[in-house]
């Protein structure tokens, strides 16, 4: 796919402009976002996605149209858990409900960053040593049977090792000023909690991007759709974040079918090598992983709803891939 710099440069100025947009209007003055307003942008995102989806599959083909779909699709579940780690962080640190739009911005522009660089690194690691692809595969299975094995848990936030840097080094305010990141308590200059939320945010967004760059590199291997897919998904992220909110703890069986996900996927990644290095090994076509994610979703949206109809006191859980910390048992005198 031969994608020019002035095509490169077009597309960064829209995402550029539709993140401002978002900042200067949206999210200028703090508000609860209410469900109809959530609802209108998550709708808008989604078909800004399929329009580009649309015009890729006229302008270079069904095959990179088909890829680019897969790949918006797995970042697009794979975000959902996301927005699981977000609600335990703005949770944890008592977030004002005002203050999570502004937020979610910004951990959707840090993300933007962080995986425009892991994608640019992915993608001459492709290029160069299609070993990669083994590599890719391997640590998408293992973290696939990690997050199966602890499916039941959920990560600690106020644990986040940067957190704890910037505990070490700065004064913390006890309490939130509005928007502000700085502010003075009798004379000293102090960081807001909103700085700590933000590089909580940011930074476990950094985590999730080591296996879903590798999972979207494992449906498409251009950099642009994987770019475009990542972009697409995050800019609805903050709307869907708001839709959710209140669902997510209902989708009990979701850790396991991302898990489900990331094992396929990887699986994947590890027959396209071999069938590079011998073509008589079948390969997964990228229908074929639309078809299985898209399955996959669907039946762990049908389980959860059959699940918690039956038992209504069964909740969701975010789902690690390292063994959570467990409190110490108090020593007996």
């Amino acid at each position: 796919m031969e994608v020019t710099l002035a095509i490169w440069a077009i597309s960064i100025g829209a995402i550029v402009a539709l993140v401002a947009i978002d900042f200067f209007t949206v999210s200028r003055h703090p508000h609860d976002v209410s469900f109809r307003e959530a609802v209108l942008w998550s709708i808008f995102y989604i078909v800004v996605a399929i329009a580009f989806g649309i015009t890729v599959w006229l302008w270079q083909g069904s095959t990179l149209g088909t890829q680019f779909f897969a790949a918006y699709l797995v970042e697009k579940s794979l975000s959902v858990d996301n927005l699981f780690v977000f609600v335990i962080i703005l949770g944890q640190f008592a977030v004002p409900s005002v203050l999570h739009q502004r937020v979610l911005l910004f951990g959707v522009m840090l993300a933007l960053i962080f995986r425009a660089v892991f994608i640019a690194i992915g993608a001459a690691a492709l290029a160069y040593f299609s070993f990669t692809f083994v590599i890719f595969g391997g640590f998408l299975i293992w973290t696939g049977v990690q997050l199966a094995r602890h499916r039941n848990d959920d990560p600690e936030p106020k644990e986040n090792l940067v957190v704890r840097i910037t505990r070490r080094w700065f004064a913390v305010a006890p309490n939130f000023d509005g928007t502000k990141i700085f502010t003075r308590i009798d004379g000293k200059r102090m960081v807001t909690p909103l700085l700590l939320v933000m590089i909580a945010i940011g930074s476990t967004d950094l985590l999730f991007a080591l296996d879903s760059i590798p999972a979207t590199f494992g449906v498409t291997t251009e950099p642009y759709l994987v770019f475009m897919a990542n972009a697409a998904a995050l800019l609805g992220l903050r709307a869907l974040y708001f839709v959710l909110r209140g669902l997510l703890d209902r989708l009990v069986y979701l850790s396991i079918g991302l898990a489900i996900i990331l094992i396929f996927i990887g699986v994947k990644l590890v027959l396209t090598f071999a069938h590079e290095m011998n073509t008589s090994i079948p390969k997964i076509e990228t229908g074929l992983s639309l078809a299985v994610i898209a399955g996959v979703l669907i039946a762990v949206t049908v389980a959860s709803w059959w699940k918690v109809r039956r038992d209504p006191s069964a909740r969701a859980h975010a789902g690690t891939v390292t063994e959570p910390r467990r409190p110490e048992p108090e020593s007996e005198e």
